[in-house]
């Protein structure tokens, strides 16, 4: 096993402004990818991965945040392929991966439990929020974009989207390997 690199992921979701319309569960529309080199921390790809949803659609609200359209989506890969995808291109399910909090890791036990997919991803997960918040002794939570700030860090590309926010929370964790703090 290398670990060499870490997949850091971000996935959006189909997401209301309010409770979720009745039979509509939240569903990944996008899987962004990030891979850190962690000897070198330089980040050496960014990837977007859009994923059709299967039984809930994209709400205005969802298109706002996250730029994503109906249209985008549905033009995706199915989640089943995208797993796949993972696993194969990724490395996925033999490659330690981060996530900022848990949502991603959760959402995505979630979203194959309910459509029978295989789990994509190996046991070496680390939560990325909860590593920031350890370097730097607090037990505040910061956002991703508030955790930039903090490390004096740009925010790169677009906020909530999956590419953009793996990259940008990739850049996180090599400050935090570089100071010694990461603990992957």
């Amino acid at each position: 096993m290398n670990d060499r690199y870490l997949n850091v992921v971000d996935v959006e979701a189909t997401c209301w402004e309010g409770p979720n319309p009745a039979g509509q569960p939240n569903e990944i529309i996008e899987i962004g990818v990030g891979v850190l080199d962690l000897e070198t921390r330089v980040r050496v790809s960014k990837h977007s991965i859009l994923v059709r949803p299967e039984r809930s659609t994209v709400s205005e609200f969802c298109t706002r945040l996250t730029t994503l359209t109906p249209e985008q989506v549905a033009d995706g890969i199915s989640f089943a392929q995208a797993c796949e995808l993972l696993r194969r291109e990724f490395r996925a399910d033999s490659r330690a991966w981060a996530s900022w909090g848990d949502y991603d890791r959760k959402q995505f036990h979630r979203q194959c439990e309910a459509t029978g997919v295989r789990y994509p991803f190996g046991s070496r997960h680390t939560n990325a929020k909860l590593a920031f918040s350890a370097a730097r002794d607090t037990r505040r939570r910061f956002g991703m974009a508030e955790a930039l700030q903090v490390a004096g860090l740009p925010l790169e590309g677009t906020h909530h989207r999956g590419g953009d926010d793996a990259w940008n929370i990739a850049a996180l964790i090599a400050d935090m390997v570089e100071k010694q703090t990461w603990p992957g």
